[in-house]
């Protein structure tokens, strides 16, 4: 699924990286908890959180993330912002809540995430 389908199913704003939207995404990954996705993503993922700090952006950068989605409409600071653009990451803010954004884009076909298991 590309970025643009996801903006478009979420009725996301793009905040950052317009030029990213034909990317590819294969698996998505959602929790506010960013130790949880520095223990068990395994692979290169969309992250969905509404976690707006630089933690976020740390933890993607780390874990070769591109895409963020913040749920909740929550918009980063423009600090986050830079450093998300540094990056080359791609983020979106979309009104819905964690729980219904990943349900519509789990029910279009775009899968969880690969996890470690401990």
């Amino acid at each position: 699924m590309k970025l643009m389908e996801i903006k478009e199913l979420l009725d996301a704003e793009v905040l950052i990286g317009e030029d990213t939207l034909n990317t590819e995404i294969y698996s998505a990954f959602a929790c506010d908890l960013m130790s949880d996705v520095l223990a068990f993503v395994e692979d290169k993922s969309l992250l969905l959180t509404g976690l707006t700090n630089l933690q976020t952006i740390r933890t993607a950068e780390m874990m070769d993330i591109d895409a963020i989605v913040f749920v909740r409409g929550k918009i980063p600071n423009q600090e986050i912002l830079t450093l998300a653009k540094e990056n080359n990451m791609c983020i979106l803010s979309t009104k819905h809540i964690l729980y219904q954004s990943c349900g519509i884009l789990y029910n279009k076909g775009l899968r969880g995430a690969n996890i470690m298991h401990k």
